[in-house]
């Protein structure tokens, strides 16, 4: 029989997550307190489930039977009580995640496996949340997921070798590659993306160059396959500005904020979500405005 996954929260990557659980075999609850977002979480899924076999990574058959193993639903509750394993994807706010842990550690079964796809927060906090702190690891997805080769997995304090061992083989079904890290803010990849991707801010408020010629030099000169700014736009600026400042108050000053970055966020330029960041998306290729 199948393993159960719940995921829960269907925003971007959620409902990544999910997609990639069900083809990997698992049978997948994705959870969110709104319908109306689960709907679209359903409709950008069944989009991933056509071009997937549109464009021959997936079998028709492959797509009917992911899609058979998947529902959606409000109550989180009931989704975990015979869960194998849960991969929290709220957003970025410990009050979030915690209020999330405390309700799945009080239903989910004592074997349950507990993530949280964070870029940042410590899972050993996390893991504080629950009576069972040596079941809960953080699981680093990126963006988009079903295209993202890499899951960074990142041990708590009190993270056992049997949990560890087994979100590795869960991502490896997913198709994933993985690395495992032990707990220090930003990890890996978060820490060197934001400092990486600060600079360009930096660089762009200086005048250093234009965003296009920023992010060109990135990728060409460095083989980097998306520009920081670029990249930037695609997370989310909201999201990549509240990075930076737990990395400053964790880290210190080489992570500080650029002045730049944080004017876009109060105007609303949150990238590719909102149709403008550094590039303007409501333009055909996305020109800086």
């Amino acid at each position: 029989m199948s393993e159960k996954l719940v995921v829960v929260g269907s925003g971007v990557m959620g409902r990544g997550i999910a997609y990639a659980g069900a083809l990997g075999g698992c049978i997948v609850s994705l959870v969110d307190v709104s319908k109306d977002v689960l709907a679209n979480a359903k409709s950008e899924i069944e989009t991933l489930f056509e071009k997937g076999i549109q464009r021959h990574k997936i079998s028709e058959y492959d797509a009917a039977c992911a899609k058979e193993k998947m529902t959606y639903v409000t109550d989180l509750a009931a989704a975990v009580k015979d869960a194998n394993l849960v991969i929290e994807a709220v957003p970025e706010k410990i009050d979030i995640k915690k209020s999330v842990f405390e309700t799945v550690d009080a239903h989910a079964p004592e074997h349950c496996i507990l993530a949280t796809n964070t870029s940042t927060m410590s899972p050993t906090e996390i893991g504080s949340f629950t009576k069972r702190p040596a079941s809960v690891i953080a699981m680093h997805f990126f963006n988009p997921v079903h295209k993202m080769p890499l899951v960074e997995i990142i041990r708590g304090l009190e993270t056992s070798d049997e949990t560890a061992a087994y979100v590795e083989k869960a991502a490896k079904k997913m198709g994933k590659e993985t690395v495992v890290v032990n707990e220090f803010p930003g990890f890996v990849t978060s820490r060197m993306s934001a400092m990486i991707g600060n600079e360009a801010f930096y660089m762009l408020q200086e005048g250093v160059g234009t965003a296009e010629d920023i992010d060109k030099a990135i990728k060409l000169g460095l083989n980097f396959p998306m520009g920081p700014l670029e990249l930037a736009d695609l997370v989310g600026l909201d999201a990549r500005l509240n990075n930076l400042r737990y990395l400053h108050e964790k880290l210190g000053e080489k992570f500080r904020p650029a002045p730049l970055l944080e004017k876009y966020v109060k105007a609303g330029r949150l990238g590719r979500k909102t149709g403008i960041g550094v590039y303007d998306y409501s333009k055909k290729e996305g020109v800086r405005s």
